[in-house]
This record gives C-alpha cells, sequence and structure tokens, in this order.
C-alpha cells in the first residue's frame, strides 16, 4: 500500500459549543488574533422565564448568533471559530454553525455540569470529534479531568482538559488539543493487520 500523507488542510472550521454563560465568547476574544465578531445583546424582559440564569445571575449579555475568530497555528494552517449561543432558544443556529467543522471545543462548567450533556449528544449524535475543557471559574471547585470524564459518562478517548478561558496561551493548548484529537480519529493512516 502506498503511503498517504494525513494532513488538515490548511483553514479548518472550529466550533466552540458550551451552554449559557459558560465562556464561549470570553475564550473566542482571548485566543483571536483578530478582532472578534461578536453578536452579544443585552439581557432583556423577553427571555424572563425563558432563560436560564442558574449560576450566571449577573450575567447581563448575550450571544444571539455566533462569535467568530481566528488564529494561525503554523505557516500552512489557520483555524476559524465559530461560538455558538448558548441558550436553548438559540440551539436552531447550531446546524449552519456546524456545517464544514472539523471538530468542536465542548465548555463546561463544573458548577452546573449537567448542562453540558446537551452539547456533548449534538456532537456524539453528528460524529463530530470534540474535547471537553473545563473553564476554571474563581470561586468554583477544580476537579480532575477524569472525574468530570466520569461524570459526563465520555468514550475515555475523548480529551478533557481544564483551562482559564480569559488565558490565550490555555486557549491555544485546548485547540491544539482537539486538532491532535481530529488527526488522531480521522487522518492517522489505518494499521495494517498484524499490527
Amino acid at each position: 500500500m502506498d503511503s498517504v500523507l494525513y494532513e488538515l488542510p490548511g483553514a479548518v472550521k472550529i466550533m466552540i459549543a458550551g451552554h449559557f454563560g459558560v465562556g464561549k465568547t470570553t475564550m473566542v476574544g482571548a485566543v483571536s488574533e483578530i478582532r472578534p465578531l461578536r453578536t452579544e445583546e443585552v439581557l432583556t424582559g423577553v427571555g424572563v422565564g425563558v432563560d436560564d440564569l442558574d449560576g450566571v445571575e449577573t450575567k447581563d449579555t448575550t450571544t444571539v448568533a455566533m462569535d467568530f475568530g481566528r488564529i494561525t497555528i503554523g505557516d500552512d494552517l489557520v483555524l476559524y471559530l465559530f461560538g455558538t449561543p448558548g441558550q436553548d432558544r438559540f440551539t436552531f443556529l447550531w446546524d449552519e454553525l456546524a456545517t464544514g467543522a472539523v471538530g468542536a471545543v465542548v465548555l463546561a462548567d463544573t458548577r452546573r455540569l449537567k448542562d453540558t450533556f446537551t452539547c456533548i449528544d449534538y456532537f456524539e449524535d453528528r460524529g463530530t470529534p470534540f474535547v471537553v475543557a473545563v473553564n476554571l471559574f474563581e470561586g468554583g471547585h477544580i476537579f480532575a479531568p477524569g472525574d468530570v470524564q466520569e461524570a459526563l459518562d465520555l468514550d475515555p478517548k475523548v480529551p478533557v482538559l481544564l483551562c482559564d478561558a480569559r488565558e490565550r496561551e490555555a486557549c491555544k493548548h485546548v485547540l491544539i488539543a482537539l486538532l491532535d484529537h481530529v488527526i488522531k480519529l480521522h487522518y492517522s493512516p489505518p494499521l495494517e493487520s498484524g499490527e
């Protein structure tokens, strides 16, 4: 069998997903090398009784369409980041944002971990590779990645990382882990029988 070079295309679309208030806009803004496009709006009375503000009572804005950013990883690799809206009433946008994405970062908040299941189910159902990045909020308890993986009932191959979505280097580490995961799943040559 001829050797085949397995590599990512030069421009890669990545989704940054998670529930409301988990830090998606913050992550895209922290890591983007361009001024990120944001579609944040002020929370109004329309969302009362519709949007769940438990655990994020002080949040006063929300993403209503997407966040967009870009980061150059190397001379031949650019990531285009698409942050999803987190509220249930905007999830109809996810299918459009997911078109062409090679993978996703699912941001999680251990104070509201149960809210992460919807995002995980979304990517599992579509066969989209993802990593879980636990955003370390001030005052929140820090759990070991293995404990989070078990609590979310994740496949052992799904990487779980701890990060601070405000820190550029931490966000870059998460994106590189996602790319590594995608390459291992989809771009690695198949093993020959007997290997």
